[in-house]
């Protein structure tokens, strides 16, 4: 496949982490927008900040897709179709949409928009893949139930200039392609059109009918089981196989998560694709990459149904938790090259004497200890940085730039 068509899409919650996932390396980024997404509980970003996010994206290279892919009823169609006519003010490069009244209701009011099949559809077959593109769908996102055995089947069914996505890193949803009632039966909020409460990460027990308050667990453990709870999924050692079966965008999820980690996911992906692209032949996993990608919050990794069904090791039935062996303590704005200081904008608490790991785009990380800071605002020495978003001025080991992320390992609890 020709590296240039090769994508690295990342997940954009809000406009901060659409422009870290372009900085660190993201060669297009997808975001829902106030309305219509299945991700309502992400920030999203307003009208205004889509023009601000495209423009962005755009003057460094990367393209911009809306997720409009709820299933629509009746209720949402006039509110859409002004929700459509404002959208047209801005420089989307495709719509990511799942529901075909939705799509027809797009190229009504944008006749040349590209559309991307959304995963929720279910796309799991060449006879439906040849389906959509005959309606004039650019792109199909390859429902996460397919092994690659099937999508290299799919691919060579296809015409060349239809292009196949798919997810291959993070939370894997418990019900088909993520087409979930389990929220809306439990608690009234509709996966399907947004609300998603996640209960498939609840912890479960078996209740008899007549024996009401006596709790059984659905496997062997008095605690319970979290029977509904998949391992996330991690496919950062496969690139080769990705690239192989025709997949020419790797989708990452997480529009709910942290700008810390769109940053890291994205940048240990970057270096991943870049060295199979560099050289195919001699291609070798980096252990570090792993590493990167533990450094954030995140359940034990599968690889999903790319090489064959899952089976009960892709479960976790312990715990919901996730491991979060490390903290996001700040994010450099700026950096005085002649005096050594940066000034950091704080997230988490940081002390003097903290170890910390700093990393950017560009560089791997390096390692060192707070040895200053100052409040900016006062110009007074701190001690410790327990303010939100507080603004210091820190001396750094080594040159940094904007954007680079300082972390810090999490102390183990005895």
């Amino acid at each position: 496949m020709d590296r240039n068509k090769f994508e690295l899409l990342a997940p954009a919650g809000d406009l901060e982490k659409l422009k870290a996932a372009v900085v660190y390396g993201a060669d297009a980024v997808y975001f829902g927008g106030e309305m219509f997404s299945l991700r309502a509980g992400a920030g999203n970003l307003t009208i205004e900040e889509m023009r601000e996010g495209t423009a962005f994206a755009h003057a460094r290279g990367a393209k911009c897709y809306l997720t409009v892919n709820i299933f629509a009823h009746n209720e949402d169609v006039d509110e859409l179709k002004d929700y459509l006519q404002r959208l047209k003010t801005v420089d989307i490069d495709a719509f990511i949409v799942s529901d075909p009244g939705v799509m027809e209701l797009i190229w009504e009011t944008m006749p040349d928009a590209e559309i991307h099949l959304s995963t929720q559809a279910n796309m799991t077959s060449y006879t439906t893949a040849n389906f959509w593109r005959k309606m004039g769908v650019k792109r199909l996102v390859l429902a996460r139930e397919l092994t690659f055995r099937e999508i290299r089947e799919i691919r060579e069914k296809l015409p060349e200039d239809t292009e196949l996505e798919a997810f291959v890193h993070g939370a894997m949803c418990i019900s088909y392609s993520g087409r979930c009632l389990l929220s809306n039966f439990m608690i009234e909020r509709d996966a399907n059109r947004g609300q998603c409460a996640h209960p498939c990460r609840w912890k479960y027990s078996l209740v008899e009918e007549k024996r009401p308050g006596e709790y059984y667990p659905v496997e062997e453990d008095e605690r319970g089981t979290y029977i509904l709870n998949s391992r996330d999924l991690c496919m950062i050692e496969h690139i080769p196989d990705i690239v192989n079966a025709g997949i020419m965008s790797a989708k990452i999820e997480g529009r709910m998560k942290s700008v810390f980690y769109v940053a890291t996911i994205v940048h240990a992906y970057r270096r991943a694709i870049d060295a199979y692209f560099d050289d195919p032949e001699n291609y070798r996993v980096d252990p570090k990459w792993l590493e990167e990608v533990k450094k954030v919050s995140h359940r034990e990794f599968t690889t999903g149904f790319f090489y064959n069904q899952p089976t009960n090791r892709d479960q976790n039935y312990q715990t919901s938790a996730y491991t979060r062996e490390y903290s996001f303590v700040g994010v450099v704005r700026e950096y005085d090259e002649k005096t050594g200081y940066a000034i950091v904008e704080q997230r988490n608490k940081m002390v003097l004497g903290d170890e910390i790991e700093v990393f950017g785009p560009d560089i791997d990380f390096f390692i060192q200890n707070i040895t200053e800071m100052y409040d900016l605002e006062s110009g007074e020495a701190v001690e410790s940085a327990p303010h939100p978003q507080q603004m210091l001025k820190m001396k750094m080991l080594h040159p940094v730039k904007p954007d680079y992320i300082l972390r810090k390992k999490k102390r183990s609890e005895i």
